[in-house]
């Protein structure tokens, strides 16, 4: 029987075309799935990287391409999740952390790496006097609201629908059992009247605010100046302290979105990029705050982690920030990954497709929707088998994205990539704009 044309099709018999098309060209990477979940719960030991029917098994990556184990090559537009911002083969990186294996990789005392790394973080962000190193961001964003309990002396903690702040600090789904035990409130992003009230009623009790000054996972939504600029007053009002997770969006400005809204945090925590590709968390702020890990002071917090500082990483980020990722790199990234949404919008306008892009800078994630985005739950009205779709074509396209639409763009990428992905989405939306809507109706 002869297929029915495109624009006949429902959207789930398009995603189900596409996953077949997808399964019937990577066999390896099938096989490679099916033997690995004889040892891996799901062939991975990382959620996110699953997608149906299988995700390809990456074999290499050089500057801004991924290479699969049935050949293909990808240009990487996820990165990692913000990651792999210096690309997969950045030379400086590269020798930063071959001197640092010659020299020794588990070192067990300070470095002058470290110590030039942490100065250097303090004069980057606004809000940062003083750092501790993890290895990674939810290490830091647990390391920080922990520090926030433990000199308020409350326990209540103010996160966020949509808020990610690593895998037992997740906001983003209906199952929080995996949570850390704390006592945790739930707000609506973007709310800022509802979030004043909720810092109100619980004023005595609450530790601190944690947020995202622009949602990630959770589509992202920047934080609008009401919004933050509410969290920031309200806080100081009622003694809890204000968390700032620039996990993903300190690579947005120079000092971190923060510095762009000119909101500054209590407390700041990172991760991802900073660490030059390598395992990587910080977490810093006030020195009141965080001279509480000095132990010197009798009254000293402990803080252990046998790599917190480890060679590699404060190599691999110290070259990176210091010598790569200057301001004015900073900035142009942001500019690219500007002129990229742009773009992505000006096609879905010219087609008047169901489609939008939100994010800021280089980080940015599309929705397949008319209806607006400005928290999580409106993330819902675009079909999953939207996301399915676009996601399977963009990888058969030979485009590496998230399933969730999630794009970022990396320091390897030039105009001649942008411009690529641009016109594959416009031919995407061309195929498929109409069954999108009819499946929105």
């Amino acid at each position: 029987m002869a297929a029915r044309p495109a624009q006949t099709r429902t959207l789930q018999e398009l995603a189900s075309d596409a996953a077949a098309r997808y399964t019937a060209a990577n066999p390896l990477s099938q096989a490679s799935f099916e033997r690995s979940t004889e040892f891996l719960p799901g062939a991975d030991t990382r959620t996110v990287n699953h997608f149906a029917p299988f995700p390809a098994t990456i074999v290499r990556g050089e500057g801004a391409r991924l290479y699969d184990l049935d050949g293909h090559a990808y240009v990487d537009f996820l990165n990692d999740y913000t990651a792999g911002l210096y690309g997969h083969s950045n030379p400086a990186i590269q020798a930063a952390i071959a001197e640092a294996a010659k020299n020794g990789l588990t070192l067990g005392g300070p470095t002058p790496n470290q110590q030039e790394f942490a100065e250097l973080i303090c004069g980057r962000f606004p809000s940062v006097d003083r750092v501790r190193f993890t290895n990674s961001g939810t290490e830091s964003n647990l390391m920080a609201v922990s520090l926030a309990r433990a000199v308020t002396g409350r326990d209540k903690v103010l996160v966020f629908d949509g808020g990610y702040h690593g895998g037992p600090l997740s906001f983003m789904g209906p199952d929080r059992r995996l949570n850390l035990p704390f006592q945790w409130i739930e707000g609506e992003y973007n709310d800022a009247e509802s979030a004043r009230s909720l810092i109100h009623a619980h004023a005595d009790e609450l530790a601190c605010v944690l947020v995202e000054p622009m949602l990630g996972g959770g589509g992202c939504i920047p934080g609008t100046r009401v919004f933050l600029s509410a969290l920031r007053d309200a806080t100081e009002r009622s003694g809890a302290l204000l968390i700032f997770d620039e996990v993903q969006t300190s690579r947005l400005a120079p000092g971190g979105l923060q510095e762009a809204l000119g909101i500054h945090a209590d407390l700041t925590t990172f991760g991802k990029h900073l660490g030059g590709g390598a395992s990587f968390g910080a977490f810093g702020g006030r020195p009141d705050l965080m001279d509480r890990f000095d132990p010197r002071r009798p009254d000293h917090f402990s803080h252990h982690g046998t790599h917190n500082n480890n060679a590699v990483t404060m190599a691999a980020g110290l070259v990176g920030l210091r010598d790569v990722f200057t301001p004015a790199v900073v900035r142009r990234l942001a500019q690219r990954g500007d002129a990229l949404r742009a773009a992505l919008h000006g096609v879905a306008a010219r087609l008047d497709a169901p489609a939008q892009v939100t994010g800021r800078g280089s980080i940015m994630t599309v929705h397949f929707q008319r209806e607006p985005v400005r928290c999580r739950a409106d993330t819902a009205a675009t079909p999953e088998a939207a996301r399915d779709l676009f996601h399977l074509e963009m990888l058969l396209a030979g485009f590496w994205v998230a399933r969730r639409g999630f794009i970022t763009v990396s320091l390897a990428h030039d105009d001649e990539d942008c411009d690529a992905f641009v016109s594959e989405f416009e031919a995407f939306l061309e195929r498929h704009a109409a069954a999108i809507d009819a499946a929105l109706e």
